[in-house]
């Protein structure tokens, strides 16, 4: 079975930082794409950012571009998002997810749901102003 689990998320002033983490179970790394998604309240989940874990390859959405990074290490099976200059609109849950297979190039838009097979649960980002 594929396990996500996601953590890092908590309460943060404008401005600051978080860094989340998903460590993944059942997932070939090396061979996935793994991403993080936030839905803020009343809104539609939003794709953040994901990385090819073959090569490293990464997308940005550009709400997070220059803010953001995420990175992943293989020989942990663990993908982190490192969140800079944090604002309230940053203010989500974020859910990590994955999608097996070697597919990042073959689309202009990685992070269309259609994409992902696996979802890990929450964690909670909230950022006050």
């Amino acid at each position: 079975d594929v396990q996500l689990q996601a953590s890092g998320g908590g309460l943060v002033q404008a401005g600051g930082s978080l860094s989340l983490s998903c460590s993944a179970s059942g997932l070939t790394f090396g061979d996935t794409v793994m991403g993080w998604f936030r839905q803020a309240p009343g809104k539609d989940r939003e794709g953040v950012s994901c990385i090819s874990t073959s090569d490293g390859s990464t997308y940005y959405a550009d709400s997070v571009k220059g803010r953001f990074t995420i990175s992943s290490d293989n020989a942990k099976n663990t993908v982190s998002l490192q969140m800079n200059s944090l604002n309230s609109e940053d203010t989500a849950v974020y859910y990590c997810a994955a999608a097996p297979g070697s597919w990042f190039f073959a689309t202009d838009e990685p992070m269309a749901p259609g994409w992902w097979d696996f979802w890990g649960q929450g964690t909670q980002v909230t950022v006050s102003s």
